[in-house]
């Protein structure tokens, strides 16, 4: 089923039935003398101490002419291809990370063994905790080193967990002042519980490092609950049951019925076994065959949804639904008008569309594109990173602007009267001596929050932004509260509830998170969790997430998964994994939710599926052909990494578009299109618009054009 260095790998059975992962040496390696012995020594050693946290060998034969170990099946991750594909571990699975090792440890040096390979590629992460394998080295203290060893390089796997890379130098030092310096620079991107400990684990002096019992004593003695309830980490929940759903067992079974099986899943799922040889093992397991794992032609979820099987879905034996090819007549305009200047930012009621201009401010008849209140005279300068300066709620506009005598204002008006019911200076608010740049604006119940980043005019070349949130009242402008920092880049603001999603990153470490921000404790940061490939979560006002039901919803994994998580707790409620039907790697866009949150669509490429935000079960995809702006195949915008609204809901229609600069107003029950729009005049970026009442309004160049949302 794959191949090491030193041999090949097997899918086998014991003669109990276990499901085993049987490695086989070649005939070459075992031509050595001194690898024969190694490979008898490592056996040995990981029978003398098999318990928790540490990969069982259920038989062996290093004298065999091919010499040959089994070990049981573990479905899980490597370390470093766990870091490597989702980014930094959270806290708590930090902490069961280095009980589990230091547990596996306390038995290892029981036995007069040490293990001298402990590292990023010996260390499995299971469903049930950390897996340390990879005896190849394991020998006696005093022949191999000393216990103290092991415990610098359990060190070391927790700072790579936790920050993606490994410390640079090892063992003791002539000039340990400058290693304990450097020491103290690399430990503090740990979390304070674990930094005093495994910064002592590292120390230059062995003899001054905890033992693995004491580690084990001094992270009980914190007070902290045994962190079982977060692992696995969240990220890694699909991959792991992907695996455990291609154990071999369940290859051979399907086998006899006629299914089809993926060999990658084969050779992914029989990483575990190969890592007893040593840990390079499961590196070359896990490349032979791409860098993420796919599923037998199904998604993976938590809550087993009936659910796509790519980025072009396509039917199956099961109650799979085909994919809907988008097509249908040209909506019927209602009226046009044309202005004097190019429109920057629309928002609507069912009454009136907000038309904003670096002119000044118009208020429209959504009927008749007529003047419904008067015109102000604030503007809003087209810039590529304000994405979302305007919203409407409880029958007032509010939006991001600028006015004679100010700039990066939060203006409120009534959209009955045109008055304007007050407006705030944001660069007059305290920013910790910097400058407060807004660029989203969202309402929650009565409170508007108003959302950026702080220009602290520094010559920093780091890439890590700090952001604000800033709450007020949404009847009299009075500010409520305030936090900033680089871990709330970009934020989302459900329509109702008490928590905030805050996502952030730095994308030179490839490393980003989600966090939830508790507004009934004036912006208490709450649960987070990381996130990989986060080059997009810095961005304020992107939409790259979106709440429902009491629940946010965000990309996760390689990018290919989409999560469903409890906005009070984190807890994932169920998670769909989608693969490419080609092989190619999956991007999902971001997600958006129906009015009434029951549903959650997923742009992914040229597809969009429709969730229930309960369960994950697929209700429809719909599917654009045809190609794009730049003569490549059609996409939905709201699937690229485009800051642009590129989606929207009514009660009843789903409202998206595409890189072919057309408009599509979908049915919500059954995925079919009712009407396109389209307007060779849009920006390759995107459209212009947005949904007011039974009213769709786009604006291209200076002209503003109603249709109506059912196409009539």
């Amino acid at each position: 089923m794959g191949t090491v260095s030193a041999g090949k790998i097997f899918a086998g059975r014991s003669v109990d039935g276990r499901v085993v992962a049987v490695t086989v040496v070649h005939p070459e390696a075992a031509a050595a003398p001194e690898f024969r012995e190694r490979f008898r020594s490592g056996v040995e050693a990981a029978r003398a101490v098999s318990g928790d946290f540490i990969m069982p060998v259920v038989d062996a034969d290093p004298d065999a002419p091919s010499p040959w170990s089994a070990t049981a099946f573990v479905p899980g991750l490597p370390l470093r291809q766990a870091v490597d594909r989702y980014g930094p571990l959270p806290e708590s699975a930090l902490r069961q990370l280095a009980l589990g090792l230091a547990g596996a440890m306390t038995r290892i040096h029981a036995a007069g063994l040490i293990h001298g390979e402990v590292g990023p590629d010996s260390v499995l992460l299971a469903v049930d905790g950390p897996y340390l394998a990879a005896f190849g080295h394991a020998g006696a203290k005093e022949a191999d080193g000393s216990p103290m060893d092991d415990l610098f390089d359990l060190g070391a796997t927790v700072l790579f967990a936790a920050s993606g890379s490994e410390p640079q130098w090892e063992g003791a030092s002539e000039d340990a002042r400058t290693r304990l310096a450097e020491l103290e620079t690399m430990t503090s991107i740990l979390p304070p519980s674990l930094r005093e400990v495994i910064g002592g684990c590292l120390y230059p002096d062995p003899s001054t490092r905890p033992t693995a019992q004491q580690l084990i004593d001094y992270l009980d003695g914190q007070g902290q609950p045994v962190p079982t309830g977060d692992w696995p980490p969240a990220a890694l929940i699909a991959d792991i049951e992907a695996l455990t759903a291609a154990t071999p067992s369940s290859a051979i079974a399907s086998r006899t019925v006629g299914g089809r099986v993926s060999r990658r899943n084969l050779l992914l799922g029989l990483a575990g076994g190969a890592l007893l040889i040593g840990g390079a093992a499961a590196t070359a397991v896990l490349s032979s065959n791409g860098s993420s794992p796919a599923t037998a032609g199904k998604p993976r979820g938590s809550t087993p949804p009936t659910s796509p099987s790519g980025v072009s879905p396509t039917p199956s034996s099961t109650n799979e639904p085909t994919p809907i090819i988008l097509d249908a007549p040209d909506a019927s305009k209602v009226w046009n008008v044309v202005g004097q200047s190019v429109p920057t930012c629309l928002e609507a009621s069912a009454t009136v569309v907000m038309v904003v201009t670096d002119k000044d401010t118009a208020f429209l008849n959504a009927s008749t594109g007529k003047a419904a209140l008067p015109t102000l005279n604030t503007t809003n300068t087209f810039r590529s990173d304000m994405r979302s300066p305007t919203t409407y709620a409880a029958g007032v506009f509010y939006y991001l602007c600028e006015a004679p005598d100010a700039y990066n204002m939060v203006a409120a008006v009534d959209g009955t009267t045109g008055n304007v019911k007050w407006a705030n200076n944001m660069a007059q608010v305290d920013s910790g001596g910097g400058d407060a740049i807004a660029r989203y604006v969202a309402v929650n119940g009565s409170t508007v929050y108003v959302c950026g980043d702080v220009d602290t005019h520094s010559s920093s070349t780091s890439d890590s932004t700090t952001g604000y949130i800033r709450a007020f009242d949404g009847t009299t402008g009075k500010g409520l509260w305030q936090v900033e920092g680089t871990d709330i880049n970009n934020v989302l603001v459900p329509p109702s509830g008490s928590y905030l999603l805050a996502a952030s990153s730095n994308p030179s470490a490839k490393a980003g998170q989600v966090q939830m921000i508790d507004a009934s404790k004036q912006g208490a940061r709450g649960w987070k969790i990381p996130i990989p490939n986060p080059e997009f979560l810095a961005q304020s006002g992107w939409p790259i997430t979106c709440y429902a039901a009491g629940r946010f919803f965000f990309a996760g994994g390689s990018g290919d998964t989409l999560f469903a998580v409890d906005a009070a707790t984190g807890t994932v409620k169920w998670h769909q994994h989608f693969d490419a039907k080609n092989g190619d790697h999956v991007q999902l866009g971001h997600p958006f939710a129906s009015l009434d949150g029951s549903t959650v669509y997923v742009p992914v490429g040229s597809d969009l599926a429709s969730f229930s935000s309960a369960d994950g079960t697929l209700k429809w995809v719909a599917t654009v052909t045809g190609a794009g702006a730049y003569g490549t195949s059609n996409m939905f915008n709201a699937s690229l990494s485009l800051g642009v609204k590129s989606a929207q809901c009514s009660a009843d229609t789903v409202f998206v578009t595409d890189a072919a600069k057309n408009l599509w107003a979908i049915n919500a029950a059954t995925g079919k299109a009712r009407w396109k729009y389209n307007d060779p005049g849009q920006p390759d970026s995107g459209f212009m618009w947005t949904v007011g009442g039974d009213h769709v309004f786009i604006a291209s160049n200076l002209t503003l054009t109603a249709i109506s949302a059912h196409g009539q």
